[in-house]
């Protein structure tokens, strides 16, 4: 039996701070998630530092031909807790009639998971709050932590080296699935599509904690997350916020163009000032800020749906990234699922208009993205939520031995699909690091 964690390690975590201590007892939980803002380099607002849930009191997947109806019912069966949970990209099926995956399977993900924790853990501004949820009871940290001794950081699972596939195909498909997306952007039939190549390894990381850790630490990401269910492993550095829920108003931020830093000051600020003028990359994120306009005036009070941000530059220890925020004010008895009924899958990781570009996707892209595209986040017990956009992320199925990191990046008639790929492969280059570290 091989520590996952030695026993330095372990009475090194009591000096660190709550972050490393939580992914030290992340394997413990077969439902566990953990959602750390970084340093704040994305756009507001943020609620907290970290929040985590760990445990599961109550849970609720879907599975087959459940309605969407059930996860309504769930959440009201549990109002006044907190709930963690995650959405698949294939929702959309369930979401809109005649949209249906074709690829198999690629990880254990449900289409959609809540459950209600047993143990919340929040930081924010250095104070430390853990609710105990079964007692309704604040504990203290060196209690929490009491619960859960070291021996807990044991896998005897096998030895399995991460091997890398070859991206060469990758690249092959990606042009030969540009050429029919133009002729689609030609038509007309679409006017933007996000296309996505399902990077991926086989193998199995031996420490999940450990490796989302270090990306984050180098990513810094606002909307990053540590998230399990049983098997399967999400480790996402995301900077991009789905939707976020406070009292009544509705709030998204979708991102579209992208840049990468360099190290020299001078040269980065370039970068920066090339994305913020670039027309390609405005014409982009218009387009998907008219689409999240759209979505949200579904479910908006008439008149309330505003453009808080266009296309503001917000830097990343690796990128620059163009985000923009758009807002309204919710109807009157509008549900969680109504919500997800007008705006999931978010634009950003579709194309305009939605259904047709989700169409295209399933007709080019090579695999099924599951959990990647989806969404990860919480409600709390006022009802407030914020969900974030997996992307950037890893994806590890510890039965199936695979490892997935998708990218991808938005096609117009205008782009040049070599410039496009790059972009892929700058995106992934992370998730690339991680693993080989």
């Amino acid at each position: 039996m091989k520590p996952v964690f030695s026993v330095e390690e372990v009475q090194k975590s009591r000096e660190t701070g709550l972050l490393e201590q939580l992914c030290l007892i992340s394997n413990h939980f077969e439902r566990f998630s953990l959602l750390h803002t970084g340093t704040h380099a994305g756009a507001a607002p943020h609620r907290f530092d970290l929040l985590a849930g760990l445990g599961s009191i109550d849970g609720f997947d879907l599975h087959g031909n459940t309605s969407l109806d059930a996860i309504d019912e769930f959440l009201a069966q549990h109002k006044g807790k907190f709930i963690f949970g995650h959405l698949n990209y294939e929702l959309k099926d369930r979401i809109e009639q005649g949209l249906l995956s074709r690829h198999p399977e690629t990880n254990s993900f449900t289409p959609a998971g809540f459950f209600v924790p047993e143990y919340v853990v929040k930081q924010e501004n250095g104070r430390i709050e853990i609710l105990h949820q079964s007692t309704g009871q604040l504990i203290s940290e060196e209690e929490f932590l009491s619960r859960y001794p070291g021996d807990i950081f044991s896998d005897n699972s096998a030895e399995t080296p991460i091997q890398s596939q070859d991206q060469h195909y990758l690249e092959a498909a990606y042009f030969k699935a540009t050429e029919k997306l133009f002729a689609h952007l030609r038509r007309g039939d679409i006017y933007e599509v996000n296309y996505c190549l399902p990077f991926a390894a086989r193998g199995q990381l031996k420490n999940p904690a450990s490796t989302w850790l270090k990306m984050q630490s180098h990513q810094q990401a606002p909307f990053a997350a540590l998230y399990r269910q049983k098997n399967a492993w999400l480790l996402c550095c995301s900077p991009e916020r789905f939707l976020c829920k406070k009292n009544n108003r509705l709030l998204s931020q979708p991102i579209k163009g992208t840049a990468a830093r360099d190290p020299e000051e001078g040269k980065d600020e370039l970068q920066k000032t090339m994305l913020q003028s670039s027309e390609k990359e405005r014409a982009e994120n218009i387009m998907i800020v008219d689409l999240v306009r759209n979505d949200l005036g579904r479910i908006a009070e008439r008149g309330s749906v505003r453009v808080d941000e266009l296309g503001a530059i917000y830097s990343f220890p690796r990128i620059h990234q163009m985000i923009s925020t758009v807002s309204s004010q919710l109807k009157k008895n509008v549900r969680f699922t109504d919500i997800l009924k007008a705006t999931f899958p978010m634009g950003s990781m579709t194309g305009a208009p939605k259904i047709r570009a989700m169409q295209i996707i399933d007709e080019q892209e090579l695999f099924r993205r599951g959990i990647y595209s989806g969404s990860v986040g919480y409600i709390d017990p006022n009802g407030d939520f914020d969900f974030n956009v997996v992307i950037r992320s890893i994806i590890a199925d510890e039965q199936r031995n695979e490892i997935y990191f998708p990218a991808g990046s938005a096609i117009t008639v205008h782009c040049d699909p070599k410039a496009e790929f790059n972009e892929c492969l700058l995106k992934a280059r992370g998730m690339q690091d991680a693993l080989q570290e």
